[in-house]
């Protein structure tokens, strides 16, 4: 027996669902990807999912199929309305069957949450009554009587041919404020039909999707249910009203087990329960599903943030759940499983719960990845590192996140490489984002990152920079240019008379902030909410003006809704759509951006400018006339992200 199956049993033991054994205890639970293409799951999803169970999972749940076409907003969404669907599924399922891992496909119908149909026009959404959603700003229909009956149909349907496809199990999606939670809610349903009113009225159509599934698959197949424990809003589904749900449709024993999240799609506040960020505690949801499993005789799933092996095994040990959805470790780290069974905890990259190139990326109509290991989502391209034919010798310019993935990439695949880096410490940019209010996790990427390098044996020297004399005295094969960004100084009339100090200098300490703070934000990212956050938590009072229509708007949006939230409760005054131009000693002047018209906010003691960074760019101009092979990587081409310096590190680890 490894360590890890002594320091977590419960996660890496077997588990039986309607006599379907699961290796583990490691789930990917349902979530969008857009890997998906023309309702189908393509190449892309089906390499996705195979990395994920080669690496270990015990089970993967696919992302929602739409039962209905009229529930279909893009050809990203996986679509069980036709048999087009099987052949794909029926291949996914096989592959995923061949690395020992069960399978189950959600099926699905957004209800009132529909927005756009698939020509991008404003659809009619119908949901169990007219209603609206203050998120999407839609108006929803009352579904009449037979298209109620007929949705109920279409989700056996959808099974059957989920059952046809070889598939596992079937989860019937009632969460997150969808078509089946809307119905399941007093404050949402109004109907007075046999489909509303009284709880058990409310509850009919879900058991109805519960019995044609049922009869769709048969008894020996797996049934399982999504649902949210607290929709954590206040006319959806509150934690005392889904026990008493999941009680009664557990007592009828059509179901197989529960997979219990959080939140719900409807409003802001609540949608950000969904895909949790860093800032949000760690296993958030587990007390709903620990709740729910004191109802109930079949086994829970539970989810929300369960990042590491440690705080799975604590929610399994301790009771509160039977399995584990560890959706964001394993998009971050596809092997979770096998390390954990090698012994290897300590090599598991973990998630950090930035959103930022899974959900983030999703929400833009992208497929997801993450920022620490961009291979996701890109396994086709990236998937297998190729042994080099002929070991080269390699300087990386530059310890940030970029240079980091770089160096890891190019030595793994048995190039000689040495990275340098000009200060005494790795991590470049990350440093800085670490510091900010909700973002100490962020520092994580360093961590992760330097173990890639050490694994892949990149030599590392600190407090080296990279100069034609260093270049000349080495001789490499290869350089890697990832000297980052640094502040950008701007053209500010009345510069010299204010109290003007830079994001950076914030964040260092060491600089005098006065009472009265005005944020100058161009970028609308982290750094202007995080720096309005400290000084507001300092004390301060601070006024926060955007480029933007609204700060953060450059931002995953669950990050960005939970930190205006915090905004509103500091009393930070938000100005948006406002373009510095001017300062004294005492007032800032902006901008209107659409206008031009004048934004002139008085009484200001310190102005603080987050005005973006510019490109190092002395190690390129240096190297015009090397004659060796030179790659460039992050801000040092343009000042972006982490998530465009690590892919391009990638690209550039995997060119040499």
């Amino acid at each position: 027996m490894s360590d890890s199956n002594v320091q977590f049993p419960t996660l890496l033991s077997p588990i039986t669902i309607n006599g379907l054994t699961v290796r583990n205890r490691i789930v990917s639970s349902g979530h969008g990807t857009r890997l998906a293409d023309k309702h189908k799951i393509s190449d892309r999803l089906h390499a996705y999912h195979e990395a994920r169970a080669k690496g270990g999972a015990g089970l993967i749940i696919t992302e929602a199929a739409m039962i209905d076409y009229a529930s279909v907003a893009s050809p990203t969404h996986l679509v069980a309305a036709d048999d087009g669907i099987i052949p794909s599924f029926r291949r996914l399922a096989e592959t995923l069957h061949s690395h020992g891992c069960a399978s189950i496909a959600q099926v699905f119908h957004l209800g009132h949450e529909m927005t756009n149909d698939r020509d991008g026009m404003r659809a009619v959404s119908y949901g169990p009554s007219t209603s609206s959603s203050e998120r999407y700003h839609t108006a929803g229909r009352e579904m009449p009587h037979r298209m109620v009956r007929e949705t109920i149909r279409k989700f056996g349907e959808a099974a059957m041919r989920v059952r046809e496809a070889g598939m596992d199990g079937v989860e019937i999606a009632a969460s997150h404020g969808y078509l089946i939670a809307q119905f399941l809610s007093p404050r949402i349903n109004l109907r007075t039909d046999e489909y509303g009113g009284t709880l058990e009225n409310r509850l009919r159509f879900l058991r109805e999707t519960i019995e044609v599934v049922r009869d769709a698959v048969g008894p020996n197949m797996v049934v399982g249910i999504r649902i949210s424990g607290d929709e954590l809003l206040e006319e959806g589904l509150q934690s005392d009203e889904v026990l008493e749900i999941c009680k009664a449709i557990g007592t009828d024993g059509a179901v197989d087990y529960f997979n219990v999240t959080s939140g719900s799609s409807r409003a802001a506040g609540s949608a950000i329960h969904i895909v949790p960020p860093m800032s949000t505690d760690i296993a958030l949801t587990a007390p709903f599903a620990a709740a729910i499993k004191t109802q109930v005789a079949q086994p829970v799933i539970a989810v929300g943030r369960i990042n590491h092996a440690a705080a799975a095994e604590q929610v399994l040990s301790s009771g509160q759940a039977d399995l584990c959805g560890m959706t964001r470790a394993m998009i971050t780290d596809p092997d979770l499983g096998n390390k954990l069974f090698a012994g290897n905890a300590e090599d598991v990259r973990v998630c950090i719960g930035c959103n930022q190139a899974c959900i983030d990326r999703m929400h833009r109509g992208y497929g997801i990845s993450c920022i620490q290991h961009p291979e996701t989502g890109r396994e086709l391209q990236f998937g297998t590192l190729n042994a080099v034919k002929s070991r080269r010798k390699v300087i990386v310019a530059g310890g940030g996140p970029g240079g980091m993935k770089a160096a890891a990439t190019a030595a793994a695949r048995g190039h000689d490489v040495t990275l340098h880096e000009a200060s005494n410490r790795l991590g470049g940019q990350a440093l800085l984002a670490q510091l900010l209010p909700r973002r100490a996790e962020f520092g994580g990427i360093i961590g992760n990152l330097e173990k890639d390098m050490e694994r892949a044996g990149v030599s590392i020297a600190l407090n080296s920079t990279v100069d034609l004399d260093l270049i000349d005295r080495e001789a490499p094969d290869a350089v890697v240019v990832a000297t980052g960004g640094k502040v950008t100084t701007p053209n500010i009339e009345g510069l010299e008379e204010a109290n003007a100090v830079n994001a950076w200098q914030v964040l260092e300490g060491g600089v005098n902030i006065g009472a009265r703070v005005v944020i100058a934000d161009w970028r609308c990212d982290w750094i202007g909410l995080g720096l309005a956050e400290k000084l507001a938590r300092e004390g301060c009072s601070v006024r926060l003006a955007s480029t933007g229509h609204v700060a953060g708007e450059s931002i995953p949006r669950y990050m960005r809704d939970l930190w205006l939230g915090e905004m509103h409760k500091l009393g930070v005054e938000l100005v948006p759509m406002a373009r510095l131009f001017g300062l004294d000693a005492e007032t800032a002047y902006f901008q209107h951006i659409a206008s031009g018209e004048p934004i002139i906010l008085e009484d200001v003691d310190t102005v603080v400018l987050s005005l973006g960074h510019e490109p190092v760019t002395t190690l390129e101009h240096a190297l015009l006339d090397w004659g060796g092979e030179v790659h460039f990587v992050g801000d040092c081409l343009a000042p972006r992200t982490a998530e465009e310096a690590v892919v391009e590190g990638l690209k550039a680890g995997h060119a040499i």
